[in-house]
């Protein structure tokens, strides 16, 4: 399981022209999920997103999470986190979790992860339009399999 994380001011998901998600201050969460990820993936990711001390405190150091400075998340799910570019000039996605098995994951996901931020997220599969202001810029790659 991968996640990118970005700090953010204000951000906002439409597909077909409809805002589908959005929030105020907190983060842009891009999801993905290959072969193998597993419930303790998700809670393992749960866990170092909301936790993560990336928020300033009164002394301007990033000493917050998520959580003290009461953010939201935008949640999109994203199997082109899995891409392959290196063998030629059209990235592979074999390493990406097919689609039913990744919505199931994704939903698990979110649903967890709302048992402790407000979430909003936009729609599997769908073609999505994300905007947003990069607070910082703050952006970080988290990898579930580096922890073990």
């Amino acid at each position: 399981m991968k996640v990118v994380i970005q700090r953010s001011l204000e951000a906002k998901v439409s597909v077909d022209g409809k805002t589908v998600g959005q929030i105020d201050k907190g983060m842009v969460i891009l999801v993905g999920f290959t072969y193998n990820d597993t419930i303790e993936d998700i809670d393992y990711m749960i866990n170092k997103i909301i936790n993560m001390r990336i928020y300033d405190d009164e002394n301007g150091v990033m000493n917050k999470s998520i959580l003290e400075v009461g953010g939201s998340i935008l949640s999109i799910s994203q199997f082109t986190l899995y891409a392959d570019p290196y063998s030629g000039r059209r990235p592979s996605y074999v390493a990406a979790l097919k689609g039913d098995e990744a919505t199931k994951l994704y939903d698990i996901f979110n649903e967890r992860l709302s048992n402790h931020i407000h979430v909003e997220k936009g729609i599997f599969g769908a073609d999505m339009k994300v905007s947003f202001t990069n607070d910082g810029p703050v952006t970080i790659l988290l990898e579930s399999r580096k922890h073990a």
